[in-house]
């Protein structure tokens, strides 16, 4: 972190659903800055009068900015940083961005108990808690790493099943999946580096407490 870092929050913003909701809600708390948008082409963006900068990334990325102190603090869903397992403080429940991570068949291939899907192939985004799951249950599986259509997985044959965050369930029905089992539900988290936790205490401090009152003033 550079010495003139320490007069600067730094923070990281996820790409995707979870950005409008994220700078709408640090903006209440007085953190904006001219032109944040998900589509700048401004791969920082500077507010010089509130000390604050903004970091625009992919999804995944996030924990990996806060914990190596790219930037002090960042939002992003729980499902994520579970699975990224990064080093970092959690230090608020935003409460946006809700869903939960399932696992799903095929229709036609639904068996009686959980424990029947044993030593099958699971496609899935979320490897980590997958296993973690499943281990739980005392399953050993296959896991397949993909990072687009998960929901391919076994309408092509790679997988008996998959492993996915669900908001709504459409894409399921449409691709004629059932969820067999629900693993966790994950909002939008407040996260810090832990660093900057310390020597940043005072701002990131006031900054969660004036997020939770405009959270129980949202929820009213």
């Amino acid at each position: 972190m550079e010495i003139n870092d320490l007069d600067y929050l730094t923070v990281a913003l996820p790409k995707g659903k979870l950005f409008s909701p994220s700078a709408e809600l640090l903006a209440k708390a007085g953190l904006s800055a001219e032109g944040l948008e998900e589509s700048s082409r401004k791969l920082v963006i500077v507010n010089d009068r509130a000390k604050v900068k903004f970091i625009i990334s992919k999804t995944a990325d996030v924990p990996t900015y806060v914990e190596y102190g790219a930037a002090d603090i960042g939002v992003i869903g729980k499902d994520v940083l579970m699975e990224s397992g990064q080093d970092v403080y959690e230090l608020l429940d935003l409460g946006f961005g809700r869903c939960h991570l399932m696992m799903a068949v095929p229709e036609a291939e639904r068996r009686p108990h959980l424990e029947d899907y044993a030593h099958t192939r699971v496609a899935t985004k979320f490897p980590r808690i997958a296993e973690r799951f499943f281990g739980e249950h005392g399953m050993q599986m296959e896991y397949i790493k993909l990072n687009g259509s998960i929901e391919l997985g076994p309408i092509v044959g790679l997988s008996e099943s998959i492993v996915d965050i669900v908001e709504t369930g459409t894409t399921l029905r449409e691709n004629h999946l059932v969820e067999i089992v629900s693993i966790m539900d994950a909002t939008a988290r407040l996260i810090s580096n832990r660093v900057s936790f310390r020597m940043k205490f005072e701002r990131i401090h006031r900054l969660v407490e004036d997020l939770q009152e405009i959270l129980r003033g949202d929820n009213k």
